[in-house]
């Protein structure tokens, strides 16, 4: 007896299929998203999976797409729940790190390796607004792109951490564990933002790293 064809909208299988790869990005990295995988986890053949996506890179770069839809949606929410005062940077830099290290840091590194350019910018706006309000005088007389600079570099650590931080943090002297944790970085940029905005005291921030350590 053959199961019945499950029927559904193009847009359901779109996303039934970029939400098996995520969860394949997150167990396995980039090497883990297979389309036979893919396929196998929403009971669709090979064939039915490229009528949606085409190749194995278009499916790449549409579940990119997709975490950067789904991190934007939730910046919106840490704009609102964190970047108020009194600010919880660390609350922001730990969901914009975490969001990386469920896999899309590798993969938005091994698409830019083979090739492919996100022609969309702008997705950390809203950051960069909230941020640039909390500086003194809510940013009056300070340059806005003196705030993006600073989100850039953030974003850009964030985003790479998973595959270089430890190898940079080895060639700075850290070995054995600590080369390996990333949380000491992750508490050291929200202490070192909050000091180059002039946003105040980081006081959420735990662990070994305070603002009265950081370097002057």
């Amino acid at each position: 007896m053959t199961t019945p064809r499950v029927r559904r909208t193009p847009e359901e299988a779109r996303r039934l299929i970029l939400d098996a790869a995520e969860r394949l990005l997150a167990e396995g990295g980039v090497a883990a998203v297979h389309v036979r995988a893919v396929a196998a986890g929403v009971g669709m053949t090979d064939a039915g999976l490229g009528y949606h996506f085409g190749t194995r890179d278009r499916l790449l770069e549409a579940l990119l797409h997709h975490g950067g839809t789904k991190v934007g949606t939730g910046l919106q929410q840490v704009v609102e729940s964190c970047l108020v005062q009194p600010a919880d940077l660390g609350g922001f830099v730990e969901t914009l790190a975490t969001f990386y290290r469920q896999g899309y840091g590798e993969l938005a590194i091994a698409l830019h390796a083979a090739g492919w350019r996100d022609p969309g910018s702008g997705m950390l706006n809203p950051v960069v607004e909230a941020l640039h309000a909390l500086r003194p005088g809510n940013g009056a007389g300070i340059p806005v792109d003196d705030t993006r600079l600073a989100v850039a570099a953030l974003h850009h650590a964030v985003a790479t951490e998973s595959a270089y931080g430890s190898v940079f943090r080895r060639s700075a002297g850290l070995t054995g564990p600590d080369s390996e944790d990333w949380q000491p970085q992750i508490r050291w940029w929200t202490v070192n933002l909050a000091r180059i905005l002039d946003i105040g005291d980081p006081a959420p921030v735990a662990g070994n790293l305070s603002a009265s350590r950081a370097p002057g």
